[in-house]
């Protein structure tokens, strides 16, 4: 293993069988005889001692044995090794969502350097692309009934979806990048290594177009399935068919969910392996395989803080962009259309700069650590990494 951030060469994945230089659980230890067996040399009776305390006459243990301090006691083992941000070894929920904030902390200058540019940039195009390129959202009359309300609303979805895909891409790009660049800055603060935004980009560029492409495989896919699901009822245009589009939807969204989960690590894959498309989304699902449900506990809960975050900073910076417009809250509230200007969309654009700069690290950060979590549990990969910190202890004697 080196030390750069590429922790796994593309193909050598430890899962598919036992990693060389483990002893399997059949094999002999000391090659003296069948697994299970005892040892033929045993103590004498009555001379056990405590796994912390010296028998008589023995030098005291050295400190940090294994790479890590010893904890006192029966039943505990040795405290992990923490060259970083995490401890290695197979982490819960709050050691990854702290040790994406430590990230933050700790490399502050380059993930703000990152972030705040990419986000003052990407939303300085949305506010220009929504103040002179796009037609106003059309306006729907609660009072219409029947054929008339469903009119309106397939309308109204249109030119939601028309108005939104704009703002959907440029974030998709900024997300692309602040994701490339922050995996690898995360990386690095495993090992507990410095990292410049200069250094984290080099190492990022490389692979930038690749991840771009794993990105809108990802959402043509979305695409295709949702277009399966709706269509039919769609094409159909009677009541039928709007329960037959709903049944659709409804399925279509759990595919969705099941695939967007199964192939959430591919990006952390993709940067840190060096794979390519096919060969990252592979890898994923691999990761993921017996533990769906708990990645998926864990991307919800980090997009329920994330959500949190955003109406936390965008619901204020809202109301107050409307109060310097001078804007009708109570016009706004009840849906009508309102004429929103230039200082509405600077406040806002604020409000969504902070958000971003707060929200893209925590996304990032939870990706690559759930990333490093999985191969810990899966690949023993707390021992590459404590091998690449230089830890005492655990010097690579596999030859």
């Amino acid at each position: 293993m080196n030390d750069t951030p590429g922790w796994a060469s593309p193909g050598s994945a430890p899962s598919d069988g036992q990693e060389t230089g483990i002893p399997r659980p059949s094999e002999p230890i000391d090659g003296s005889g069948p697994a299970g067996n005892w040892s033929s040399a045993q103590p004498p009776a009555g001379q056990w001692s405590a796994p912390n305390s010296p028998g008589p006459g023995a030098p005291p243990p050295a400190p940090g044995w294994g790479g890590g301090p010893q904890v006192s006691g029966w039943g505990r083992p040795p405290a992990a090794a923490k060259p970083g941000v995490i401890p290695l070894r197979p982490l819960g929920v709050g050691e990854i969502l702290d040790g994406a904030v430590s990230t933050m902390r700790a490399h502050w200058r380059t993930v703000l350097g990152v972030t705040l540019a990419v986000s003052v940039i990407a939303q300085l195009a949305i506010i220009l692309v929504q103040r002179y390129l796009l037609p106003e959202p059309a306006a729907v009359d609660p009072a219409a009934t029947g054929t008339e309300a469903l009119r309106q609303a397939a309308d109204s979805l249109q030119s939601s979806a028309v108005y939104s895909a704009p703002s959907t891409l440029v974030t998709l790009i900024a997300t692309l990048f602040t994701t490339s660049v922050l995996t690898v800055v995360i990386s690095r603060s495993v090992l507990g290594r410095p990292v410049t935004l200069s250094g984290a980009w080099a190492e990022a560029r490389p692979r930038i177009l690749r991840l771009l492409g794993l990105t809108l495989l990802m959402a043509l896919m979305t695409a295709a399935i949702m277009a399966v699901g709706v269509l039919p009822g769609a094409l159909i245009g009677s009541s039928a068919g709007v329960a037959l589009s709903l049944l659709g939807f409804m399925a279509a969204c759990v595919v969705i969910v099941w695939l967007m989960v199964r192939f959430c690590l591919a990006s952390p894959a993709l940067m840190l392996e060096r794979q390519s498309i096919t060969a990252s989304m592979r890898r994923s699902a691999k990761l993921v395989r017996g533990a769906w449900w708990r990645v998926f506990g864990i991307l919800l809960l980090t997009g329920l803080l994330t959500l949190i975050v955003t109406l936390i900073v965008s619901i204020p910076f809202g109301i107050i962009g409307m109060v310097v417009d001078g804007a009708d809250l109570g016009a706004f509230v009840s849906g009508e259309s309102t004429d929103l200007g230039w200082p509405f969309l600077i406040v806002s654009g604020i409000g969504e700069v902070i958000t971003s700069t707060i929200t893209y690290p925590l996304s990032a950060g939870v990706m690559a650590l759930l990333y490093v979590d999985q191969r810990i549990r899966r690949e023993a990969l707390d021992l590459e990494l404590a091998r690449a910190a230089g830890l005492p202890g655990y010097d690579d004697t596999r030859g």
